[in-house]
């Protein structure tokens, strides 16, 4: 029987993974590597700091060192969602949905704290979650499921009794890991991508969270 929610954040409330892929073309082509928008797809759902290490190893740069570029990207993440607010459909609705089953919320997310707290407060969704996790200073990011295990802690749950939505292969991988249920709401133009079949429900948006979907979990 499910006890709590867990969302991740970037691609799945808010639609930041354009802005996600425009600040590290921006970032990276600053410093000579070479990369375009469809590269970043390769990254996709890892922590920021794992993204930077990857293209350093495959590219390496003279000048700033990693740390400095991750924090430039998110830097620009960030004025980026502040600008533009880009929630995603459905999000409001589902977070309700869960709180009227009477389900603990949190969210989880491979987002910077500073990055995460400023994205729902540009949303309006500050106060929507009883826990709010990062996986910025842990040994691993996802697909490892540390921060996973970490939200049902903080909620008092056993992770066996959450339900996590993912956008993310990476993401769905770290909540299965953690042993939750995972409901994957990918884009469209990765739909059809097989690892989907670990999930155990695939939506098209948040619009189609509803109580009995959640209750045949």
């Amino acid at each position: 029987m499910l006890k709590a929610a867990v969302f991740d954040m970037d691609g799945l409330l808010v639609d930041s993974e354009p802005f996600w892929q425009q600040a590290q073309v921006e970032v990276f082509s600053s410093i000579g590597v070479t990369i375009e928008q469809k590269d970043t797809l390769q990254t996709m759902g890892l922590r920021i700091d794992q993204v930077v290490d990857f293209w350093f190893k495959k590219q390496p740069w003279q000048g700033p060192n990693c740390a400095e570029i991750t924090a430039l990207i998110v830097s620009r993440v960030q004025d980026l969602v502040k600008e533009h607010k880009p929630v995603l459909p459905g999000v409001f609705e589902a977070i309700a949905t869960c709180k009227a089953m009477g389900l603990k919320v949190a969210l989880a997310s491979s987002s910077p704290l500073g990055l995460i707290e400023a994205t729902l407060e540009a949303l309006e969704l500050e106060n929507e979650f009883e826990a709010v996790l990062s996986a910025e200073h842990l040994r691993y990011g996802k697909p490892h499921p540390e921060v996973y295990i970490n939200a049902a802690d903080a909620l008092g749950v056993e992770p066996q009794a959450c339900v996590a939505f993912e956008d993310s292969v990476n993401g769905l991988l770290s909540a299965k890991a953690a042993q939750m249920k995972g409901i994957a709401v990918p884009e469209a133009e990765y739909a059809n991508d097989a690892r989907w079949a670990i999930a155990d429900r695939k939506l098209s948006s948040l619009h189609e969270v509803n109580q009995q979907l959640l209750s045949s979990l």
